[in-house]
């Protein structure tokens, strides 16, 4: 069953009115017992509730078992290959994830990401710093809601010839080619298409595209970006669809109609 944060947040609106607000429930996946207990430990301080396990194997059963708001994972489960893994959680709960790890490098920063985490920490992890990124994590997820209630009363967009199914998460191009777009490359057009002309900064792109949540990883929208500006112009007459403001961020130099 997809169990997405606004399902999460509906499913505790739906909780009898004299309960009390629940905490923040995060999920721990680390194979050093040391690192799980001090990070639940911190975190638990700072009044959320916190579960760990040590390997990906009990993952599934504790996320259809249990409503969390968050999963902190670290991609190296035993011996277990995590990229599986990773799609598995991205497709089935759509939680947001942060991903925490030994290696700094930005080709695995910008894998992970593209893979479906929404942030990125290296070892060894601040304990302080985890718990900003969670609650910049929780808010943006707030902040989707909105976007996504906009995106559920529009059926699709028309733009220089292209039209993307909302519903269907499909692009066609101006000649009738359906065009794949992963999932960051959807929130990412859907983002422009909702703001047509308008300059959209890094910072509101990471917000409204969902692609991941850390400023140090602007490079991650930048990498994005021009994907999909390739996507496009290769089958548009139109060059400079996405233009690049130096500084400010990017838009989308089109008309867009909207169907509902």
């Amino acid at each position: 069953m997809l169990r997405t944060p606004v399902t999460y947040l509906t499913e505790r609106a739906l909780m009898p009115s004299t309960t009390v607000t629940l905490p923040v429930h995060a999920l721990i996946v680390d194979g050093d017992s040391g690192v799980r207990a001090s990070l639940a430990s911190y975190l638990a301080e700072n009044e959320l509730r916190v579960s760990t396990l040590p390997d990906g194997r009990g993952l599934d059963d504790a996320l259809r078992r249990e409503i969390f708001d968050i999963l902190i994972l670290n991609p190296k489960l035993g011996g277990e290959d995590a990229m599986p893994v990773l799609r598995q959680v991205r497709d089935e709960y759509n939680i947001p994830i942060i991903l925490i790890t030994g290696r700094d490098e930005e080709a695995d920063r910008v894998m992970w990401l593209e893979l479906g985490a929404d942030d990125y920490l290296s070892k060894p992890v601040s304990p302080r710093e985890l718990l900003a990124r969670i609650r910049a994590l929780l808010r943006r997820a707030r902040s989707n809601q909105t976007v996504a209630q906009g995106l559920a009363r529009v059926r699709a967009y028309r733009f220089a010839g292209f039209e993307l199914n909302v519903w269907l998460h499909r692009l066609v191009t101006p000649d009738g080619k359906v065009i794949a777009l992963t999932n960051a490359e959807f929130h990412l057009l859907a983002a422009f298409l909702a703001a047509p002309q308008r300059v959209l900064s890094r910072e509101q792109l990471l917000d409204l595209s969902r692609v991941h949540s850390a400023e140090v990883y602007d490079r991650a929208i930048d990498v994005q970006v021009g994907r999909l500006r390739r996507k496009l112009e290769a089958n548009s007459i139109h060059d400079g669809l996405i233009h690049t403001d130096r500084g400010a961020g990017y838009s989308l130099n089109v008309a867009v109609d909207i169907i509902q």
